[in-house]
């Protein structure tokens, strides 16, 4: 085991010193997946399996952190997901209400809940909120926030943000007086990317997905249309350092054109 160790940290410092910190993503996107098949891999129920993955979750954003990542986005649940049997959406509520909890708490993430918060429960969406809020640190005059900044997609779905910012748009300019036809003429991808739930952070540079699957399933639609993507075969509870070491090494190898 000593022997496995040792191996493992000479490897994970070999990967560090491949990085290279001027091409390290400003915003990552993470699609956190195989939470329940971990689960059965192991003989858990599904909700030991989401426990495993929230645990995983402030670990995670350690890492990113000192790889100098500034932005962080974490899809927990999707629009989808909220039609799950009831006796496992639940408790997997709970589990990310309480996960969001433990992050706030530490007062070491700067936190953004990014999602039709109105379709959750109101008591689950409440403490998101609350707990999202009490994060909030005013800054000095001419002094920004330095903390890492996190993204807590819960009810998220990529065409509900895109429908939620276009609404939110049609409402602002309603109440300044502007007709559907003024706004059908001025409107630009500007408007749009100023209504969505990320609105002033850059987009993410890099997306990656655990468990093998190798699509977005609609996350950060609007957003990733020039991101990298990284599918990783490992389920989120197991994912390790090394793992996101690899991600961003790949990453920093590949030549970004920018749709150019």
């Amino acid at each position: 085991m000593a022997g496995n160790n040792l191996i493992y940290d000479l490897y994970e410092r070999r990967l560090a010193g491949q990085l290279d910190p001027t091409r390290v993503p400003r915003h990552v996107g993470v699609i956190l997946d195989g939470n329940r098949r971990w689960a059965r891999s192991v003989g858990m129920g599904a909700s030991q399996g989401h426990k495993r993955g929230a645990d995983k979750i402030s670990e995670f954003l350690t890492w990113a952190e000192a790889a100098g990542v500034r932005i962080v986005t974490l899809w927990l649940l999707s629009t989808d997901n909220l039609s799950r049997d009831p006796a496992e959406l639940a408790p997997l509520l709970k589990i990310i209400a309480d996960a969001v909890d433990g992050l706030a708490s530490t007062g070491r993430w700067q936190l953004r809940i990014v999602g039709a918060t109105e379709l959750l429960p109101a008591d689950v969406a409440a403490r998101l909120t609350q707990a999202a809020v009490s994060t909030d640190r005013p800054s000095a005059a001419g002094q920004e926030d330095v903390r890492l900044k996190v993204n807590i997609a819960v009810g998220y779905g990529g065409r509900q943000e895109i429908a939620d910012a276009v609404r939110d748009l049609l409402r602002e300019r309603a109440a300044q007086g502007q007709s559907l036809e003024e706004v059908a003429v001025s409107l630009s991808e500007e408007d749009i990317t100023a209504h969505l739930y990320t609105r002033g952070q850059p987009d993410p540079e890099l997306v990656i997905r655990t468990s093998g699957e190798q699509r977005l399933s609609g996350f950060l639609l609007w957003q990733s249309v020039h991101s990298e993507f990284y599918f990783c075969e490992v389920n989120w509870p197991a994912f390790r350092h090394i793992d996101f070491l690899r991600a961003l090494r790949d990453y920093g190898q590949r030549d970004r054109r920018l749709g150019r």
